[in-house]
């Protein structure tokens, strides 16, 4: 790679509903090896989401907010589009078990070879491996304390 090459960028998609210690474990260990990463949450008109597209971008933004190489945005449609859109060489995902390998490599393989951006994994820290947003949102919907599975700006009261 020349000195002259443009920034290593990397998009971090999910749907993040809500985002997770897991996710917060990845994004800050990837933090030095890319000189910006894109945190993407992609908008499914057909999902029924717990917390909205607001909620999800303002929790995103309170916990990165002291990563200055760390963007927030929303995007519909391939993420690998959403990568050239981007300039973004790189897809960042984070890996808990062989299910998750096993569903990132098919993606992956296909997004380098028809769209030509790679795939970054970056393996789960183990504190962390169970962590998953369905399970912090079933616990919410009974009423759970989830508050040790999501960053501060999860749990903090809204502002609005």
């Amino acid at each position: 790679m020349s000195t002259s090459s443009s920034p290593r960028r990397a998009v971090f998609p999910g749907s993040f509903d809500p985002i997770t210690l897991g996710h917060v474990d990845i994004i800050t260990r990837a933090v030095p090896l890319f000189d910006e990463i894109i945190v993407a949450i992609g908008v499914n008109a057909a999902k029924k989401y717990m917390w909205s597209l607001e909620e999800r971008k303002a929790f995103l933004e309170k916990t990165f907010a002291d990563f200055p190489s760390v963007k927030v945005a929303t995007y519909e449609g391939l993420t690998a589009d959403f990568c050239k859109n981007e300039e973004a060489q790189f897809i960042l995902r984070g890996l808990r078990n062989t299910t998750d390998f096993t569903y990132e490599q098919t993606i992956a393989q296909a997004n380098e070879k028809v769209n030509g951006v790679d795939s970054v994994f970056i393996i789960s820290d183990p504190e962390y491996s169970f962590v998953s947003s369905s399970i912090v949102r079933d616990i919410a919907r009974n009423n759970g304390d989830y508050s040790n599975l999501v960053p501060n700006a999860v749990t903090a009261p809204s502002n609005s």
